[in-house]
């Protein structure tokens, strides 16, 4: 028997229970629907959901990221009444991954074949493990293919600051004129953190850079800029808007004739702590394949909170 499909207040409903499982896989086109509708699951573990959240509520209060040809969903996992998990699927270009929460193996399963049956392409995706593998073994599975890992990443959290050595020079909020700099840094953060890390091509950041985008959080104050002891600025270290009471800092970035000054350890312990006083929970992403970074957030008091990855689906078409 096919999957029972309904459609109401904009979202696809498709019960899982054909692939061994009580649950159902909600479908959503609409943010605002969805947050209505998983917004206390999402808040349940603010840290854990910091991407989710606040690409959602980005998207619902009209400052989205670009918008891309590719598919565009969000997705709440159901068992029986409870929602148990929740996914997206929002990047604004190819591969266009979906983006997956801790989930029961039943369920991970479930949404590969669901986006298999609906011919939903499906070559990326990142998230939280071991449900991301699993929904990229299973995709591979039935398109014939191959699955791998392209980046593997921690979710780290803080709640004690370790302070830094003392640094020359100070952190500054990063003003609408320094633009072009922090547009530029964000570019070759892309660059440089897969170099670090050993890989070929580009970093995966979350949300692509754009001026449209970055002018908003400079006026907002999410930017932050070290200038040394001459006034040269030499660091960057950004903050993303703030969800269900957790900011997550990122990228972080010092230009490579730069480094080895203790910038960045210093910059991140003190927007750490200036966030942990406005009653923030803070948390960061690391490249698990970049030990310097992954030691200078260790020193800064950072502790794991979940491995996750990027993984890749390879189609023989594609191969």
């Amino acid at each position: 028997m096919g999957a029972a499909r309904s459609r109401e207040n904009g979202y696809r409903r498709i019960a899982a229970g054909q692939y061994g499982s009580a649950m159902d896989l909600d479908f959503h086109d609409d943010p605002a629907a969805f947050l209505e509708a998983a917004g206390e699951h999402l808040a349940a573990d603010p840290v854990l959901s910091t991407v989710i959240a606040t690409v959602t509520r980005r998207a619902v209060d009209g400052v989205d990221l670009a918008r891309g040809t590719g598919p565009r969903w969000w997705l709440v996992v159901r068992e029986g009444s409870r929602v148990v998990s929740v996914a997206m699927r929002t990047a604004p270009a190819a591969p266009y991954p979906i983006y997956v929460m801790p989930m029961p193996d039943a369920a991970a399963l479930a949404l590969a074949r669901a986006l298999h049956e609906r011919d939903e392409e499906l070559l990326g995706i990142n998230g939280a493990m071991p449900a991301a593998e699993i929904v990229a073994a299973e995709t591979a599975r039935l398109a014939g293919g191959e699955a791998w890992v392209g980046e593997r990443t921690r979710l780290h959290a803080v709640t004690r600051v370790v302070p830094a050595r003392p640094t020359p020079g100070q952190l500054r909020l990063a003003r609408p004129d320094d633009l072009d700099l922090v547009l530029r840094w964000y570019l070759a953060f892309d660059v440089d953190a897969a170099e670090q890390a050993g890989r070929d091509g580009e970093h995966r950041m979350l949300e692509p850079p754009e001026e449209e985008t970055l002018l908003p959080r400079i006026e907002q104050g999410r930017v932050w800029l070290w200038d040394d002891d001459h006034g040269e600025t030499v660091h960057l270290t950004a903050v993303n808007p703030p969800a269900y009471g957790v900011a997550r800092i990122g990228p972080v970035y010092t230009p490579r004739e730069r480094r080895g000054h203790g910038y960045a350890r210093a910059a991140v312990a003190e927007v750490s702590q200036l966030l942990l006083d406005e009653g923030f929970r803070v948390c960061l992403f690391t490249d698990l394949d970049n030990p310097t970074s992954n030691r200078v957030y260790e020193a800064v008091g950072y502790r794991p909170v979940v491995d996750m990855a990027n993984l890749v689906v390879t189609t023989p078409a594609r191969a």
